[in-house]
């Protein structure tokens, strides 16, 4: 080859951006042959997977998207051209039924018929290409009911609709395990959503809640520009909500589409018969695409925290309330809220801390960012957390508070015979939910993990008319995470007590004319303000 075809070649295999439109081809819907030419989903998708790889060395990744988005596509050429240029490289792809595994064998072997830098293939047949010069193969299997690729050494994985592989556990304990975590090597396992429920579910979730080496990638149904079409002469969005979903220009609004989106977005719904079958399939959220079917509702709405996720111009007022959802070395999470007010500024967490490093991280945020209190779980190991930094001196005796989730409700010691939240927990959670519904408007992080936290637990009528929430134990049973960081969250709403030591000027609001030097300013701090909901603690 002449240096400057070499030149081009390393180019090209640094670059798979490059690659596609040089060398790949794509059928189109209406039966021609074009060059990949990455879209909006599959470029995002592309800079999330480069990304990892440039920090990590290596590649794992689940993909949670919504149909027809091109995913399979994109990861058939991006393992297609790995092994192609590469020596060594081992592709195995596994999808969840025969006629997948077939479409994704087509993509590949077209990529490899139309590849004017096609390598040489030393076997081909309808599930195997082998580079033989270059002692690489692509290959292609179906999940059924007993795994493969437990004997294969692979260098990279590509799982087709995971959330619909029959036998999914038995999988990913033989085909996946066969990629070690070595630098160079790729795991990427995509879907559509089958429902809050499964392996592929579970692992999504630990994925989001920062619990394995997987990153999750979700994409919205609108990072794809063929979903849209022409609106209908006089098309106007709907400004009411119906059964509990946004209007159509709320949502529009929240997620910044145009008007050709919004009219493909109603042709479809009406099409599926079904608004939550729509945000399941086509999911604008992480949590739409775990869409309860009607009567498994959550008992905190989706869309209150979709709002208060979204809203901007909140700002904090009043004494900084810290809630601490404590774990020990298991697999929750050791999650700590900061809420202000109308406004949680944050929900942050770390994982696998012993009683001395959670003792120390505590008081290290009490110095730093002095909250007027800490409220703490003061169940597993949040007893013994409590009562350390309780004896750190009388400064944090003031300041932290234990709080036990099963002790009977302020709520029951106040009015005994009137139905209400039974104990501490149903109660913080009611005090949240009734937060998130104020009409002034809050406002939270714009954090998935936060979203589907919030949205996990269901409630639990008795028959004396009080109620529950669904306990961690009953939640893990049917597949769902432990919601440590909106139990978090709901710690802050734990007392009602008045609280004077600010820590923030306060802003009162400025009334009268800017300009004018004689309009009435409140001071800029005031001691003993007590701000809209400063007589009240849990909503301060």
């Amino acid at each position: 080859m002449s240096d400057d075809a070499l030149r081009r070649l390393a180019h090209l295999r640094g670059s798979l951006i490059d690659f596609s439109a040089a060398c790949l081809k794509v059928r189109t819907k209406s039966g021609t042959f074009e060059p990949l030419i990455l879209n909006r989903a599959q470029r995002y998708i592309h800079e999330c997977l480069e990304r990892q790889r440039e920090e990590k060395g290596w590649v794992r990744a689940l993909i949670l998207k919504g149909r027809q988005q091109g995913c399979s596509t994109y990861v058939a050429a991006r393992f297609y051209h790995k092994t192609s240029l590469n020596r060594g490289q081992h592709t195995y792809i596994l999808t969840h039924e025969q006629a997948a595994s077939d479409t994704l064998f087509a993509i590949v072997d077209r990529y490899q018929r139309h590849n004017p830098l096609a390598p040489h293939v030393g076997a081909s047949n309808a599930k195997e290409l082998e580079f033989d010069r270059l002692d690489s193969a692509y290959s292609v299997a179906t999940a059924g009911s007993k795994a493969g690729g437990r004997s294969k050494s692979l260098t990279n994985f590509h799982g087709s609709e995971v959330a619909f592989w029959p036998n999914a556990a038995e999988h990913f304990a033989a085909s996946v395990q066969g990629v070690p975590l070595e630098p160079g090597t790729e795991v990427i396992l995509e879907s559509t959503s089958a429902g809050a429920g499964g392996e592929f579910y579970e692992r999504c979730c630990d994925a989001e809640a920062g619990r394995s080496d997987y990153q999750l990638i979700f994409v919205p149904w609108w990072y794809s520009d063929e979903y849209s079409r022409d609106p209908e002469p006089g098309f106007e969005l709907s400004k009411e909500e119906i059964d509990g979903e946004m209007s159509e220009q709320e949502y529009a609004d929240t997620f910044k589409l145009s008007m050709r989106q919004m009219a493909w977005r109603r042709s479809k719904i009406a099409e599926l018969r079904d608004p939550l079958l729509f945000r399941r399939e086509y999911p604008a959220t992480v949590h739409d695409a775990w869409t309860a079917p009607p009567g498994h509702e959550p008992y905190i709405s989706s869309l209150d925290v979709l709002r208060a996720r979204k809203r901007h111009g909140i700002e904090g007022v009043g004494p900084l309330v810290i809630g601490v959802d404590p774990a020990s070395g298991g697999g929750d999470r050791f999650a700590v809220a900061y809420r202000r007010g109308l406004k949680c500024e944050k929900v942050i967490f770390r994982n696998k801390l012993t009683h001395e490093e959670a003792v120390a991280w505590l008081r290290d945020i009490i110095d730093r960012d002095k909250p007027a209190r800490m409220n703490i779980d003061a169940g597993n190991i949040g007893s013994s957390v409590i009562s350390s930094l309780r004896s750190l001196g009388p400064q944090y005796v003031e300041i932290v508070r234990g709080v036990n989730f099963g002790g009977t409700s302020e709520w029951r010691h106040a009015r005994p015979k009137m139905p209400g939240p039974y104990n501490r927990r149903a109660e913080m959670w009611m005090r949240m939910r009734d937060w998130l519904q104020l009409p002034e408007g809050v406002s939270i992080p714009d954090e998935s993990a936060l979203q589907s936290d919030l949205c996990a637990p269901k409630q639990k009528p008795r028959v004396d008319g009080f109620f529950l929430l669904e306990s961690k134990e009953e939640m893990k049973k049917r597949g769902v995470r432990s919601p440590d960081l909106a139990d978090a969250l709901a710690l802050t709403f734990a007392f009602n007590e008045y609280l004077q030591n600010y820590h923030q000027p306060v802003k009162i609001p400025f009334y009268g004319n800017v300009d004018d030097p004689n309009a009435l300013r409140a001071p800029e701090y005031d001691p003993d303000y007590s701000g809209m909901y400063g007589d009240d603690g849990w909503m301060a």
